[in-house]
Formats: C-alpha cells, sequence, structure tokens
C-alpha cells in the first residue's frame, strides 16, 4: 500500500508555516495591543505598516524586485483595503476586551470564511458549513453570556465585542484572498505590497489622527511590524501550498497564544466562559473542514 502524498512529512510543513505565522501574528497583536493602549489605534498601525514596509524592502531586492502585473496589483489592493478596515476594528475592540477574548470572537471568521471561499475561488461548501454557524454563534453568545453573569459587560465592552465581530467578517473575506493572492504572488511581494498599500491608506488620514508614540510604544511598534512581517511570510508561503478550507481551521491555535501573551503582557486571566465558547466556535470549525479520509492505493 502507497500512502497519499499529503500524509508524507513535506506535506504537512504548510500546515506548520501557518501555524508558524498565527503564531508570530498573535505577537504582534499583544504588542500592537499595548501600544493602541498608548498612543492610539490609527497612529499604532500607521507605524507599524511603515515599519513593515521598510523591513520587507531589502528582502525584496534580494528577491530580485519582483513587480505584480496591473490585475496582481489589483488583488494586492484589494486585500490591503479589507486588511486595513480589520485591522482598525480589531485592534478598537482588542483594547476593550482581552486578548484571549477578542481572538475567541473572532473565531467565527474562519466559519464565514468557508461561505466566501465557495463564492470568490469556488471551493465546494459542505452540507456541515449550516451546523457550524450555528456552533459559531452560540460559542460568541457564550462568551458574551459569561461577560454579562459577572457584571463586566460595560459599553466599551459591548462597543469592542461589535468591533471585533464586524471585523471577524473582513477577516473572513482576508482569508480568502490571502489563498487567492498566494496563488498570483511570492511571500515577499505580498508582505511588500500589502505593507505599503496599508501605509499610503493611513497617510490619507494621518494628519487628523495620527500621534507620534513615546520610546517605550515605538519599541512595541517596532517589535510588532518584525513579527507582523514574518507572519506575512508564513502564512504566504503555506496558504500557496495547500487550499483554504484545509488551512482555515489552523487559525483557531491562535487562542492558545493569545491567551498566552495576554497573560504575560497584560496579567488577563481566561474566563471559563471564554474557554466554553471558544471551544464551540473551534468545534464548528472542525465539523465543516474536515476532509474525507484520503484514500489508499493498493
Amino acid at each position: 500500500m502507497r500512502a497519499s502524498s499529503s500524509e508524507s512529512p513535506a506535506g504537512y510543513l504548510p500546515m506548520l508555516s501557518v501555524i508558524a505565522g498565527i503564531a508570530t501574528f498573535s505577537a504582534m497583536d499583544a504588542m500592537l495591543k499595548g501600544a493602541s493602549i498608548a498612543v492610539g489605534v490609527f497612529s499604532a498601525l500607521l507605524l507599524r505598516n511603515v515599519f513593515g514596509t521598510l523591513i520587507t524592502i531589502p528582502l525584496w531586492l534580494a528577491a530580485g524586485r519582483p513587480l505584480p502585473s496591473r490585475a496582481v496589483l489589483a488583488v494586492h489592493a484589494q486585500r490591503s483595503a479589507i486588511t486595513a478596515m480589520m485591522a482598525v476594528l480589531f485592534f478598537y475592540g482588542l483594547v476593550r476586551v482581552p486578548l484571549a477574548e477578542g481572538i475567541a470572537i473572532s473565531f467565527i471568521a474562519p466559519i464565514v470564511a468557508l461561505y466566501f471561499a465557495a463564492v470568490m475561488l469556488g471551493e465546494k461548501i459542505r452540507p456541515q458549513a449550516i451546523a457550524a454557524s450555528v456552533l459559531g454563534v452560540v460559542g460568541v453568545l457564550v462568551i458574551g453570556a459569561g461577560r454579562f453573569g459577572t457584571g463586566t459587560f460595560s459599553l466599551e465592552t459591548i462597543k469592542g465585542t461589535v468591533a471585533i465581530l464586524c471585523s471577524a467578517m473582513f477577516y473572513a473575506a482576508n482569508l480568502v484572498f490571502q489563498r487567492k493572492q498566494a496563488l498570483l504572488a511570492g511571500p515577499v511581494e505580498i508582505a511588500l505590497f500589502q505593507s505599503g498599500i496599508v501605509s499610503l491608506i493611513f497617510l490619507v488620514f494621518s494628519p487628523w489622527f495620527a500621534l507620534w508614540p513615546d520610546p517605550e510604544s515605538l519599541r512595541l511598534i517596532l517589535g510588532g511590524a518584525v513579527f507582523a512581517t514574518a507572519a506575512l511570510l508564513f502564512l504566504s508561503w503555506g496558504y500557496a501550498r495547500a487550499e483554504a478550507q484545509v488551512l482555515v481551521p489552523i487559525e483557531y491555535t491562535g487562542f492558545l497564544w493569545a491567551a498566552l501573551f495576554g497573560w504575560l503582557m497584560f496579567g488577563e486571566h481566561v474566563e471559563p466562559a471564554t474557554v466554553a465558547g471558544a471551544a464551540l466556535i473551534v468545534i464548528g470549525c472542525w465539523i465543516a473542514t474536515r476532509m474525507p479520509r484520503p484514500q489508499t492505493m493498493v
């Protein structure tokens, strides 16, 4: 009997690359949360993307200065616009709720992404997706109920939760564009053009919203830019080598990283309701995206 190629060690490399990308993105989330609390979401995101662009330029030069065609540039611009909206909403919410809780709420994005993948990439959506969607919604309600039961569901928390839910819709589209983009361009090109275009988007509004950060916040933003650039490279490499519906469930490993970084940087503790809600959403992701067992050849 001969095992399918997906069962070989090399077949797991895209998944490992995406896990590394989620871990580094979670580290970036923690650093940007700290900077956003100090100087505001807009300034933290603007400088993170500017630094990310500067960090990526040498990598782009070493890669031979790959330039996108007009069609590929349009995809870069579309994903960058989605990313900009996603990031503003996410970090607006993240400064109002614990890191792990914010990540848990955003887990509905992989489920929504399955529907987007059907429309945008032509991937087949299995019947389990409906059950997964129900579990995802119930999971978010469990997290909210836990907050309400402890009396910590303030107006700011409500605003933060709604912002993260809205961000999750953009994140779902971003996940699908990530796969589409990875099939058209290399990781270095994606990292450079995404950081550069998002920087330009924020620079348009900088005269009204930008503030120069203090040295500690600047260090956090620079560290976040390094981790964000590494995450883009890991994710782009992984999504170019496996289907979105295979890799999207790996997004929920971010809960573990968020719980760790939230505890290390902010002393945040994960509430039982958050764990329960996240578990329901994760189960929903697993149900919706589990693959049939590969056949073997005799």
